[in-house]
């Protein structure tokens, strides 16, 4: 009998994926020389430093993917490269000079690509984290509150969203968000069968019990009192979204929705009548030409992006700088405006597609704590980049959240590459083959022939006593053990 041994090779597209990351490289580069020769204007003699640095971490974050997760999703670290270079080349056409916007936000991006990789690095197994879910609740909250301390807090823009230390300024919800999310994932997880069939059944929905419905009114409370004390509309808006949608992803429930849209609109209407803050955001959403000074922003934001168009006026030919606060709360409107409606549905695509390669790990992980953490962590996203790109174009009150890669902000983006850090790592593990072990020798008593099968093992096997045989029995009987597998070769 001979044993042979068969290897189950799943590709890992990393050739995919430096190609995806050479072309958005030179699409970022091709924008930041659109706007010299769009304006006559000469190029920079520095204009190479630019193109090595983000060539080089560009090629470091591949290679840091390529050693450490082989099997990622080959498409995230492409989209996710293109965003921060025309982010990156954007802040340079609004805002030209040594130190410039851009050339902040670059020592930023080389810093949050610098932690994303140590982040991907470090966590071999996300699973790590699972048992920590009220520990890391406690964290969450905490960061949460940190702005509305004495001496650290700082109010900035009418939101208590910052906290200032040694003259660095920092949003603490940036973080919260990925430590939340590990403990939504941590808790849904454990409390899923009970969240998903405890209850009523009405009209073919099955409603959860009271007591079940703590969690979502801890979190409803959790959002109100943000909104209360931090005037942080945006912030409220994302946390308490987010948990609602995971919770109908591990519950698939129609119920949790409903009642999470209908706690959302109770406290917007609390909210709205007790607070001035929320009605000047109505206001300056249904009718912002009613008071032009309170809202210009908004006003030259709508006709920035009227006056581009379908296909833009170019890159560096239009007026963005008439908006105020371009750089981070408005830059989609920018890009609105110089790349025109086309332009910006391509980058509102590139956020669908890290949002769908978010949700396709999700699918693809192997537990529960893997599928909501990966559909959580896209949400994120999907939330972040709805409300903020929404209130530009007045389809929603403006929210104060900026937009992920694109806008300027230090702590928003090294959160956002640290979330992608994360999924890397969550779809590394779920596109990787499980490994082949075990080989079992099978006889085929019909031909007498001798094959290997390789059985998949999930776990490794428990011994089993020895079966004594009686001496005269010939050896001519194997016997192949597999999960869910019957018996083969076994003779009565």
């Amino acid at each position: 009998m001979t044993r042979a041994s068969t290897a189950t090779s799943t590709p890992t597209r990393r050739g995919v994926e430096l190609a995806l990351v050479l072309f958005g490289f030179g699409i970022a580069t091709g924008g930041y020389l659109l706007y010299y020769l769009n304006n006559n204007a000469p190029i920079p003699t520095n204009w190479w430093f630019p193109f090595a640095a983000w060539l080089g971490m560009s090629l470091a974050a591949h290679i840091v993917v390529r050693r450490a997760a082989p099997y990622a999703d080959p498409v995230l670290l492409p989209c996710v490269l293109l965003l921060n270079g025309l982010g990156l080349a954007m802040l340079n056409r609004l805002d030209s000079g040594i130190g410039s916007a851009a050339a902040v936000q670059l020592r930023w991006t080389a810093l949050a690509i610098v932690v994303a990789c140590v982040a991907l690095v470090a966590l071999r197994d996300y699973r790590v984290l699972e048992r920590y879910t009220y520990s890391l609740f406690l964290l969450g909250a905490a960061l949460l509150v940190l702005p509305l301390l004495p001496v650290i807090g700082q109010d900035k823009n009418g939101s208590q969203i910052w906290i200032e230390i040694f003259g660095y300024s920092f949003q603490p919800a940036e973080i919260a968000k990925i430590v939340l999310t590990f403990a939504f994932a941590s808790y849904l997880s454990d409390h899923r069968e009970r969240l998903k069939t405890a209850g009523t059944k009405v009209l073919g929905i099955t409603w959860p019990r009271l007591a079940d419905t703590l969690p979502i009114g801890v979190m409803w409370l959790s959002a109100l009192a943000i909104l209360v004390f931090q005037n942080d509309l945006g912030t409220s808006l994302l946390f308490f979204g987010l948990f609602v949608m995971m919770l109908y992803v591990a519950t698939d429930s129609p119920a949790w929705p409903i009642i999470g849209g209908l706690a959302f609109a109770a406290a917007a209407v609390l909210v709205y009548t007790q607070t001035t803050r929320v009605q000047i955001r109505v206001e300056s959403w249904l009718n912002p030409f009613a008071d032009v000074d309170q809202n210009y922003q908004i006003i030259e934001g709508q006709f920035g992006m009227a006056w581009g168009g379908l296909f833009g006026r170019g890159w560096g030919m239009g007026r963005p700088g008439r908006i105020p606060i371009v750089n981070s709360d408005f830059i989609s409107a920018a890009f609105g405006e110089e790349l025109g409606l086309i332009g910006l549905m391509a980058i509102i695509i590139l956020y669908a597609i890290i949002v769908m390669r978010s949700l396709r790990a999700a699918l693809m992980a192997r537990e529960w704590f893997g599928k909501l953490l990966a559909s959580g962590l896209g949400f994120v996203f999907a939330l972040q980049v709805f409300a903020i790109i929404g209130g530009v174009t007045r389809l929603l009150p403006l929210t104060g959240l900026t937009t992920p890669f694109i806008s300027q902000g230090g702590s928003s983006l090294l959160a956002n590459w640290v979330i992608i850090a994360i999924l890397l790592r969550l779809s590394h593990q779920a596109r990787a083959p499980i490994e082949l072990d075990n080989a079992v020798e099978v006889v085929n008593l019909e031909d007498e022939e001798t094959v290997a099968l390789e059985v998949v093992a999930a776990a490794p096997a428990s011994p089993r006593p020895a079966v004594p045989t009686a001496p005269t029995a010939a050896p001519q009987e194997a016997a192949l053990e597999a999960p869910a597998a019957t018996p083969r070769g076994a003779n009565a």
